[in-house]
C-alpha cells in the first residue's frame, strides 16, 4: 500500500510545500509560510523539548502484562464494542488503522487493516507505545491531547520525519461527569485518514462512546443507591444493539451480553412497540404466522431466564407482551439523530441494517424503515462528503441514485468526481449482467 499516493499536481505541490516548511522550521530553525498555526505552534513546542525529528523518543511505557492489566481497568475498555462497530469494522477494507490511547498518549489498542498495522510497527505505532507530543512531537493523537480538541495532521506536518508518509485524525474522549480527558481515538493511514468526512465520523464515534460511558455510569450509580431512592432518581437506560449484527448485544445493569438472533428479534420488537403486542401479533411478527403462539411462549420462557440475572425490569410481561421499562434501540437512536438533522452523527451511528440476516417479518419491516429513512434523509439534506461515505457502504454500493446525487453535489473541479463517475460506470456494467453472474449474488 502506498501511504502518500500521487494524486495530481495540486497534491504534489502541497506536499512539497509542507516538506520545505518542515525543513526550514524544524531543520534550520527558520520561519516559513504556508503552515497552519496549529502545526507551527506544535513544532515549536516539539523544538523546545529538544526532540530529534530523525530519532523521536517513542518508547514502550507498558510491557505486555502491565498493558493488559491497565487496559482492563481503563474506562474505555467498556466502549470497545462500540468503537469496533462504528470505526474498526469500516477500516478493514479501507486501508486504515484505529488506535485508542489513554490521557497520557499511550496507545492501548491498535486495530484495523492488518498489512497497514504491520507497516506501522516500523515507526513504533504499536500498543503500549507513548505517542504523546513530549515523545514524538506533532501527531494527531499527541497534539489532540495537548490541545484538547479534534486534530488532523497530514504528511510532513508531523514533526518526526519517520511519520511523513502517514496522515492521521484524532479526537479526545472526555469523562461524561467531570469533563476531564480520559483518552483519545485516532485514525491513521494514507490520505483517506484526513479526508473531509473522516473527522466528523470520528467525532460522532467519540460522542457515542461518551454517551455509552454516561449510561454505564448511571447504571453503576443506580445500583449503588438504596432501593427506596431508586424510584425518585433518573433510571439508567438499557440499550439493545441490533444494527449491523445478527447477534443482539444488550447493555443493562452494568453488563453487556450477547443474545441469540431470536431473542434479539423479540426484544427489538417489544422495544419498537412499547405499548405492547398481543401474543398472536407478536407470533406473526416473529414467525410469520399467528398460530405459532405456543412456540413463542416457549421462547419467551427462555428469554426471561436470560434477562432475569441482568435486569428484572427488562423481563417481558404478558397480556399484552410488553417491557416493564424503556429499552433503547441503537436503531431508534440513529433515527433520532436524523430527526434532529445530525446526518453525520446518524451515519456514524449506523453500523448496518437491523439484524441483517433475520427473516422475521417484523424485523424486516423495522430494517426497511430504518434503512429507507436514512437513505432518504441523506439524499435530501446531506452534504457531499457525508453522502459519499454513505455511498461506499454495502447498502449503497450499487445504488445509482445515491452515486448520481454525489456527482451533483460535488464541485465541478473536485478530484473525487472521477471516482464517482467510474463507480457509476461500474454499476451500469454490473447491473447489465444476469443476476446469477453478478458479484455477491448466487
Amino acid at each position: 500500500m502506498t501511504l502518500a499516493r500521487d494524486t495530481g499536481s495540486p497534491e504534489r505541490s502541497v506536499r512539497a510545500r509542507l516538506a520545505a516548511a518542515h525543513d526550514a522550521v524544524v531543520g534550520d530553525r527558520q520561519s516559513a509560510v504556508g503552515v497552519r498555526a496549529l502545526v507551527r505552534e506544535s513544532w515549536q513546542r516539539s523544538l523546545s523539548l529538544k526532540i530529534d525529528p530523525d530519532h523521536p523518543l517513542v518508547r514502550l511505557d507498558l510491557d505486555a502484562d502491565r498493558l493488559r492489566d491497565y487496559r482492563d481497568a481503563h474506562p474505555l475498555a467498556l466502549a470497545l464494542p462500540t468503537i469496533q462497530r462504528l470505526l474498526v469494522r469500516h477500516t478493514l477494507d479501507a486501508g486504515l488503522i484505529v488506535a485508542i490511547g489513554d490521557q497520557a498518549g499511550r496507545l492501548l489498542w491498535v486495530d484495523g487493516d492488518r498489512e497497514l498495522r504491520r507497516k506501522a510497527e516500523g515507526m513504533f505505532f504499536v500498543e503500549g507505545a507513548d505517542w504523546s507530543e513530549r515523545r514524538v512531537g506533532t501527531s494527531a493523537p499527541g497534539t489532540a491531547l495537548a490541545l484538547d480538541r479534534s486534530v488532523q495532521i497530514r504528511g510532513a506536518e508531523h514533526y518526526a520525519r519517520l511519520v511523513h508518509p502517514w496522515s492521521c485524525s484524532a479526537v479526545p474522549v472526555h469523562d461524561p461527569d467531570t469533563g476531564a480527558v480520559i483518552g483519545v481515538i485516532d485514525i491513521t493511514g494514507g490520505e483517506d485518514a484526513t479526508a473531509p468526512a473522516t473527522l466528523p465520523l470520528l467525532e460522532a464515534a467519540v460522542a457515542a462512546v461518551e454517551a455509552e460511558l454516561r449510561i454505564s455510569r448511571l447504571d453503576e450509580l443506580a445500583r449503588s443507591r438504596p432501593r427506596r431512592r431508586l424510584a425518585a432518581e433518573t433510571p439508567a437506560l438499557p440499550v439493545l444493539h441490533v444494527l449491523g449484527s445478527d447477534v443482539g448485544r444488550l447493555q443493562a445493569g452494568g453488563r453487556s451480553i450477547d443474545l441469540t438472533t431470536r431473542h434479539a428479534e423479540i426484544l427489538a420488537l417489544l422495544a419498537w412497540h412499547p405499548e405492547g403486542i398481543s401474543a398472536e401479533r407478536l407470533a406473526t411478527l416473529v414467525y410469520g404466522r399467528d398460530d405459532a403462539v405456543v412456540t413463542l411462549r416457549a421462547e419467551m420462557v427462555r428469554l426471561r431466564r436470560v434477562l432475569e440475572p441482568v435486569d428484572t425490569g427488562l423481563v417481558p410481561v404478558s397480556r399484552p407482551y410488553r417491557l416493564p421499562r424503556r429499552l433503547d434501540l441503537d436503531a431508534t437512536r440513529c433515527l433520532a439523530f436524523l430527526d434532529r438533522g445530525a446526518h453525520r452523527v446518524a451515519l456514524g451511528a449506523y453500523a448496518g441494517p437491523v439484524l441483517p440476516d433475520s427473516q422475521a417479518p417484523g424485523i424486516r419491516m423495522i430494517r426497511t424503515e430504518v434503512s429507507a429513512r436514512l437513505r432518504e434523509a441523506l439524499l435530501s439534506d446531506a452534504a457531499a462528503d457525508t453522502l459519499l461515505v454513505y455511498a461506499r457502504t454495502d447498502e449503497a454500493a450499487f445504488d445509482a441514485e445515491v452515486w448520481r446525487a454525489c456527482l451533483r453535489l460535488l464541485p465541478p473541479r473536485s478530484p473525487k468526481r472521477a471516482s464517482v463517475v467510474a463507480r457509476l460506470e461500474h454499476i451500469d456494467r454490473e447491473l447489465a449482467q444476469p443476476s446469477a453472474t453478478r458479484p455477491g449474488l448466487a
